[in-house]
């Protein structure tokens, strides 16, 4: 875990502290170079910000890239969880050297026929309905240990009624970077 800024090891991770840091301190939005990993590819992201303590202090992401490369998608994604997400206030620039930040970067999410096939540890999920609403929960979150949690929960944040609403249940994996 990391407490310090310019403590970040991995390279996505420092891409998203750099991102905040500079929109924070100057208002200013960073260019990535590119890539930072290997060959170019785009992937929807989700960046996480938690307090010393372990409590969420942001999360914003994309389900699908919206944008040119993985890296503006960080970039893009790290602002928003900073300055964007409806839960909390802004994050302040004393906040700043507390933050921990995680980077997840979805897999394709492909259809499930069956709850058999899920694992709240290993995938997430996506619940879209048949109307176009839709939500994404995480894999692998504290307190969620069973697939019902999971899909009620999911539901919740996309106000789906899992009892009346007809919807379709996808999965994806991530490569979590922290």
């Amino acid at each position: 875990m990391t407490d310090k800024a310019g403590d970040d090891k991995d390279p996505l991770v420092s891409l998203a502290r750099e991102a905040i840091e500079s929109y924070i301190r100057e208002s200013k939005v960073i260019r990535p170079s590119l890539p930072i990993e290997g060959e170019p590819r785009q992937a929807g992201t989700f960046v996480s910000l938690h307090l010393p303590d372990g409590s969420l202090r942001g999360c914003i992401g994309t389900f699908e890239p919206c944008r040119g490369s993985m890296e503006e998608e960080i970039v893009a994604n790290a602002i928003s969880a900073a300055t964007c997400d409806p839960r909390f206030y802004p994050v302040t620039v004393d906040e700043l050297s507390r933050l921990d930040i995680s980077v997840d970067v979805l897999g394709p999410a492909e259809e499930v026929k069956d709850r058999t096939e899920l694992d709240p540890k290993r995938y997430g999920i996506i619940v879209r309905t048949l109307d176009g609403r839709q939500a994404l929960l995480l894999p692998d979150l504290e307190g969620v240990e069973t697939v019902e949690q999971q899909i009620r929960i999911t539901c919740r944040k996309g106000s789906i009624d899992p009892e009346a609403d007809q919807y379709r249940i996808y999965r994806f994996e991530v490569e979590r970077h922290h």
